[in-house]
């Protein structure tokens, strides 16, 4: 790093983590990355696991660490990093989720139909203007348009540093034991092999274990059914608020989260309007979210109040998971139940008690940048190319329907 010195903060999964003085710490230190201590790391996973809830700032520093001793390591086998180069990619992997908003993927496109690595980039440009070009480095690292490729790769690739400490955090703070990976054994194999990252055959056990925690985390905690269900119920609450406000109605929410819910702001409002998506985004967090919902529980509206009441009390829509979509006559009795109750629900309204959608999940991709094993003879290939070894290629869709729990015994 470009200055000596250390500042030290203590991690409950790696113990004593060293932040190096300079801009690392200047950009820990700033209002857009200490926002992510406000963003939960898991959304609404802790109505499932109560124990998750850890912010994505803490999993930013992880990431960082990870990234660093990444980068000892290379450095030790001969891999050629610079200075610059190293600080760049650990700027570029402690800013990769300054774009996400409230409640991370649980929100994702319902308040900005943006995706949050488009607005990671966004806040990092405005970083660079605010610290002088010291960023352009990382921001190049970050696109993947800088020659070394293998450093992209310690920030996003299927063994990048972002999953190697989201797995381990993540399955620590929910307990889930089947999520824990060898992550140090899996630092210690890394090597580059023609400007690619590759992992040392003794490592390859490791990295499987690495793809089967990862693929039992999506199915037991990402995509667990009621994680699922918490987090449509919160996009149905933020789609009826969005609706209200179109029909200029005034709700008891704040001024930036007014600013989200009144308009639809997309990719191409990124250059049209940069500076004031900045200004209100950075303000956005976890508690504008939880604020609304609680005035929300109260208001004078049957849709937004059922559902954000049910949403404090944690009493969750029943959802029914299959490998197929609900036939259409199920759906319809479940609309048919709730308009005999409810004369006064148009049908648009029933469509925010009663909704479908899917979720996949493939641990492993062959069609992106493959896992590269190096063999003792200097060559290296795909792990998908070691029969003996079970990986999950397939991705794997689940349906679903969410509706009222109190209809669960009224419908055939």
């Amino acid at each position: 790093m470009t200055e000596s010195g250390y500042k030290i903060v203590n991690d409950p999964i790696y113990g004593l983590i060293e932040i190096p003085h300079g801009i690392i710490l200047k950009l820990i230190e700033h209002p857009y990355f200490q926002r992510l201590r406000r963003i939960n790391q898991l959304g609404l996973t802790h109505f499932v696991y109560p124990g998750a809830t850890h912010n994505r700032f803490s999993h930013s520093i992880g990431a960082m660490h990870l990234t660093i001793r990444a980068i000892e390591i290379l450095r030790n086998k001969g891999v050629e990093i610079s200075s610059s180069e190293a600080e760049a990619v650990t700027i570029a992997i402690l800013l990769h989720d300054l774009g996400h908003g409230p409640f991370s993927h649980s929100l994702e496109h319902r308040l900005v139909d943006i995706n949050h690595e488009s607005i990671s980039i966004m806040l990092m440009e405005s970083l660079n203007n605010e610290f002088e070009g010291k960023l352009s480095l990382a921001i190049q690292i970050f696109k993947n348009k800088y020659h070394k490729k293998f450093l992209y790769q310690l920030v996003s690739g299927q063994l990048d540093m972002d999953r190697m400490d989201y797995l381990t955090r993540d399955s620590f703070f929910t307990g889930v034991q089947e999520g824990k990976i060898g992550y140090d054994r899996i630092l210690k194999t890394l090597n580059v092999d023609n400007d690619r990252l590759v992992i040392e055959f003794k490592g390859i056990y490791s990295v499987e274990q690495f793809l089967m925690a990862r693929r039992l985390m999506y199915w037991q905690v990402y995509l667990h059914k009621n994680v699922i269900c918490a987090g449509e119920m919160l996009g149905q609450i933020i789609r009826r608020a969005k609706f209200l406000f179109s029909e200029g109605k005034e709700l008891p929410v704040t001024k930036t989260l007014r600013y989200f819910l009144c308009q639809q702001l997309g990719t191409s409002d990124l250059e049209n309007r940069r500076e004031e998506i900045i200004d209100n985004f950075y303000r956005l967090d976890d508690s504008d979210i939880i604020i609304a919902i609680k005035a929300f529980s109260t208001y004078d509206d049957y849709i937004l109040s059922y559902l954000s009441r049910n949403m404090m009390e944690r009493k969750l829509l029943k959802i029914v998971l299959g490998n197929s979509p609900s036939e259409s006559n199920y759906i319809k009795n479940i609309c048919s139940n709730i308009s005999k109750k409810h004369e006064f629900l148009t049908n648009d309204e029933i469509s925010y008690l009663v909704f479908e959608g899917k979720e996949a999940n493939q641990a492993y991709n062959i069609w992106k940048e493959e896992i590269h094993i190096k063999l003792k003879d200097g060559s290296s290939n795909p792990i998908s190319k070691w029969q003996e070894h079970s990986i999950q290629r397939k991705k794997i869709v689940k349906y679903f329907t969410c509706y009222p729990k109190e209809l669960g015994q009224n419908i055939s």
